[in-house]
């Protein structure tokens, strides 16, 4: 098949070839990003967007990082200081058990194993029998001292969501830093080892594609697909599955589609490709984020904008210490803007994946 070179990018983007096979969707030149979030929910007679009963608490524990993305919203970096104290961890702990409603404890950072809080979070959610997720880079494995995490992960079945935003070594590496291939491609080796990604519904080892580009994931199913042949076949590696995630216009993204020259006509592609099939499934009905100092918010970009959740009537923030049980946020408003188009165009996109 002939190759195609995405211009104005990654010269060296070698994706192109699932997008000409399974339809990714390309930039699109016409924006219409002055176009407002609400006023497109409300078109389609779905605003105000409320909350539902949080099934999933999703808790960021900081901004340390042993790497620094291109794409990372949250900013995230090995001089960030920015981390969650026990005294925060300790009544995360305490909100988790007065919420019955929820299934899932979600925990991310940064890199959150490296928080001194992570050991507590992740076994005392276990003996409440909450599922937990965890947001693994895979190179935090070979940090100093963090050698006991494989075992950790395997002894109180984490379910892991592993970020690998292409299979080959260069997308990678200049997305997320030279070497961080290789020793991604180690990790999961290891996470292998100890039973992960074999099928065992209690040992889950998922992979996350982001784009590299200004435009859309390719369909998630295909990607998928095209993935397990490829860490098959060349590392001997397996998985169960692929979820693909929109690069949200935040943070350090958005300066880079400013550096490109494209922010407009990315929001563009965003407003453009609006479905309305996926807001009955957006992440911020269901999961409420939690702060690394305990203030809430809908989801994990918001919280990165310093969008949090208010209570009605009041202009104060909502934080853990506010609420007895996280289903006394059933009903409110969910807090919009521009970037939520982010999760609502295409196939829609979540910390789960694409929603449709």
């Amino acid at each position: 098949m002939r190759r195609r070179r995405l211009r104005g990018f990654d010269q060296n983007f070698i994706l192109f070839e699932i997008m000409a096979e399974i339809g990714g969707m390309q930039l699109e030149t016409n924006s219409v990003a002055t176009r407002k979030f609400t006023a497109i929910l409300e078109r389609h007679g779905l605003a105000p967007l409320r909350r539902t009963n949080p099934q999933t608490m999703q808790v960021n524990v900081g901004k340390l990082c042993n790497q620094a993305c291109h794409h990372c919203h949250v900013e995230a970096g090995p001089k960030r200081t920015e981390r969650m104290v026990r005294e925060t961890a300790e009544r995360v702990v305490t909100l988790l058990e007065r919420s019955l409603q929820v299934e899932v404890i979600d925990v991310t950072g940064g890199a959150p194993e490296l928080n001194s809080n992570f050991r507590f979070l992740v076994e005392r959610a276990r003996e409440l029998d909450r599922r937990v997720m965890v947001r693994c880079n895979l190179t935090v494995l070979f940090v100093e001292g963090m050698e006991w995490l494989p075992e950790f992960y395997r002894r109180n079945q984490v379910q892991l969501v592993c970020s690998l935003p292409c299979y080959g070594r260069e997308n990678v590496d200049q997305q997320r830093g030279s070497g961080v291939f290789d020793k991604s491609i180690a990790a999961l080796k290891m996470l292998n080892q100890v039973g992960y990604g074999s099928g065992d519904s209690e040992l889950t080892l998922n992979l996350v594609y982001n784009p590299v580009g200004a435009f859309l994931p390719p369909p998630q199913s295909a990607l998928e697909a095209r993935y397990k042949q490829e860490l098959q076949q060349h590392f001997g590696i397996v998985f169960d599955h692929l979820l693909t995630i929109t690069n949200m216009p935040i943070n350090r993204f958005a300066a880079q589609l400013r550096r490109w020259g494209k922010e407009q006509e990315y929001m563009g592609l965003l407003v453009n490709h609006f479905n309305p099939a996926t807001v009955a499934g957006l992440m911020c009905r269901h999961l409420v984020s939690v702060g690394y100092d305990g203030t809430l918010y809908d989801c994990d970009f918001n919280q990165m904008l310093e969008m949090p959740i208010y209570p009605k009537g009041s202009a104060r923030p909502l934080s853990i210490w506010d609420v007895h049980d996280l289903a006394e946020l059933n009903g409110l408003e969910v807090r919009v803007a521009e970037h939520c188009f982010g999760c609502t165009a295409g196939a829609g996109s979540s910390c789960g994946g694409e929603l449709v």
